[in-house]
């Protein structure tokens, strides 16, 4: 229950939430802040260890009001809101920019990535912190005063981290050294915070690119600084921003952010030395468009606060790399309707056929027609009828997950990219899809059925089983034990494991039989994407290739399997691609 004091004190920090908005801009809105009055209210608005947070999902801040009394921050509710608002506004702005600035952060920490979420807060505290100090004249200062003061003794024996941080914002605001607070600097500290203090001021307008260097002048100090995060605990007000946003976006690599990954002091815009270094702008390098591997999307996106599963994170991957390669939204003329449809009324003159005369209407218009002046005659166009649509050819699709192929939670695998590309394309087409992951014996997952559902048909492709080859021939069996009421095509993704389907079944049923009956029940064909060294069919190959090679000659002459080689799992894309323009693009 709220006593009278929380009462007033919330009734105080919301009357600062105005005069907060504008600091930034009267035009700035965003949702009233949540202030919470205790920790349990504070802990279900997802806040705990900060004194405040920001949401980027819903544009929301929360603040902790219990800890702010504890903290002794009662009277700085125009500052601390003030800055949450700035990393709404100014940084990280976006969870796209989240992703972004972590990603950054996360190269220029090699083997300490685990406290990237915290650079990157202490580093756009920075840059907000400095345009309130500077340019509102707010209490900023005040404010690490307030935290340095309420630390104990012991407490006050910060590592080299907290230390270098608040030298930063001593150069910056021209103060005292160690009137902020930290522990003892000595010369080389001393520098690497005037280069920090520097960093801030020259990439001002463009902090993201220099997201990097930040990281690299913190790195040997957290590799000395073993309870770097300790000092700072109630500042980390970013640390799970981007829970539940969508994180399309966060897979591409930019040109310049490798680059980013050096030290302040070989920037000359920064330390302003002559040297072969160039400034930033002309680093960027030209092309670029690498995207990033699944395991290290699902590191980016835990770390900031996207609480995702490494199967779903990859389900999003997949979704998100195909998109650029599906087939356009299917479009079809609306021929001209052969019935004549009423448009309206003309008048009838001496001399049109009489039989053309609308006695009904020309009554009501006079009780007393008068030819040529009372009579009128309806008028008939052609109205643009609704095309009738043909039946899209449903897709069943076997795909190869055996010990060879990547799994693709962790590292891009092309087959379950080109399954996610032609897959999607049939669901844009109309079609419908059954998926089917196989490996070894018994080793087997697939949709329930032919579904147009595309978390279950990614959530199957990007399920990984990485035992041995056994292609699982009972559920071709199964699919078309009878004759399918529509058409389906029928497509298998593999290597020259492929040819074990064409084995005897559990109940001895033989492979070729199973075969040849699937695809005439399917009654759309069927189409093999395997990787094979391209001149496959005239290649001296070992007695086993041989065979596999025979057989897929033997299935191709007897059965008309459409048989593709591809060498590299890299062209099974521009297979993707062909396939879906092919099956489920009208011409």
């Amino acid at each position: 229950m709220k006593t009278a004091a929380d009462t007033a004190l919330i009734d105080m920090w919301r009357a600062a939430w105005p005069e907060a908005l504008a600091v930034w801009s009267k035009f700035t809105r965003l949702r009233d802040p949540s202030l919470c009055a205790s920790r349990v209210e504070a802990s279900k608005q997802g806040l705990s260890g900060s004194f405040a947070m920001i949401r980027l999902l819903d544009q929301s801040v929360v603040v902790d009001l219990p800890l702010v009394t504890e903290l002794g921050l009662d009277g700085y509710a125009l500052e601390v809101l003030a800055h949450e608002i700035g990393h709404h506004i100014l940084a990280p702005g976006s969870a796209s920019d989240q992703f972004r600035l972590l990603a950054r952060m996360r190269r220029a920490l090699p083997t300490l990535e685990q406290h990237a979420p915290m650079v990157a807060n202490l580093y756009t505290d920075l840059f907000i912190n400095d345009r309130l100090q500077r340019q509102a004249n707010l209490r900023m200062a005040d404010i690490y005063r307030k935290l340095e003061q309420g630390r104990s003794v012991d407490a006050k024996a910060s590592g080299g981290v907290w230390t270098l941080y608040m030298r930063i914002y001593e150069n910056l605001w021209q103060l005292e050294k160690g009137e902020l607070g930290g522990g003892h600097a000595d010369e080389r500290l001393d520098t690497d915070a005037w280069l920090g203090a520097r960093l801030i001021r020259v990439y001002a307008n463009d902090w993201m690119l220099a997201a990097g260097r930040f990281a690299t002048l913190l790195l040997p100090y957290l590799v000395e600084d073993t309870d770097a995060l300790s000092p700072s605990r109630y500042l980390l007000d970013t640390r799970d921003a981007a829970r539940g946003c969508q994180t399309y976006g966060a897979q591409q690599i930019e040109d310049d952010e490798a680059d980013g990954a050096i030290h302040p002091v070989h920037d000359k815009r920064i330390s302003g030395l002559d040297g072969d270094e160039a400034p930033a702008e002309a680093k960027v390098r030209q092309g670029g468009g690498q995207l990033r591997e699944p395991f290290e999307l699902g590191d980016i996106l835990k770390a900031s606060g996207v609480n995702l599963s490494d199967h779903e994170i990859a389900i999003r991957y997949y979704r998100e790399r195909a998109l650029p390669h599906l087939v356009a939204f299917p479009s079809r003329p609306a021929p001209e309707s052969q019935e004549p449809q009423m448009e309206g009324l003309e008048p009838w003159e001496i001399g049109d056929p009489l039989e053309d005369i609308d006695w009904l209407q020309s009554v009501m218009q006079s009780p007393r027609p008068v030819p040529g002046v009372t009579t009128v005659r309806r008028v008939y166009g052609r109205e643009p009828a609704r095309a009738i649509d043909a039946v899209p050819v449903d897709l069943d699709m076997y795909v190869d997950s055996s010990g060879s192929m990547p799994n693709p939670q962790a590292h891009t695998s092309f087959l379950t990219l080109a399954g996610a590309v032609i897959a999607l394309s049939a669901l844009r087409a109309g079609a419908k899809v059954q998926v089917t992951l196989w490996s070894g014996k018994n080793e087997v997952m697939q949709t329930p059925g032919f579904v147009r559902d595309e978390d279950l048909i990614l959530g199957v492709l990007t399920e990984f089983f990485g035992g041995g080859t056994c292609f699982p021939i009972h559920r071709l069996r199964q699919t078309y034990a009878a004759k399918r009421e529509r058409p389906a095509h029928i497509l298998m993704i593999s290597d020259d494991g492929i040819t074990t389907m064409f084995d005897n079944d559990e109940l001895g049923n033989s492979g070729w039989d199973i075969s040849a009956k699937a695809l005439a029940q399917g009654g759309a064909g069927g189409t093999m994407a395997l990787n094979l060294e391209r001149d496959w069919e005239g290649a001296a190959a070992n007695k086993w290739l041989q065979k596999t090679y025979d057989d897929l000659k033997r299935a191709r002459r007897e059965q008309g399997w459409d048989i593709h080689a591809v060498e590299r799992y890299e062209d099974l894309l521009d297979f993707a691609r062909a396939f879906s323009r092919r099956h489920y693009v009208k011409s």
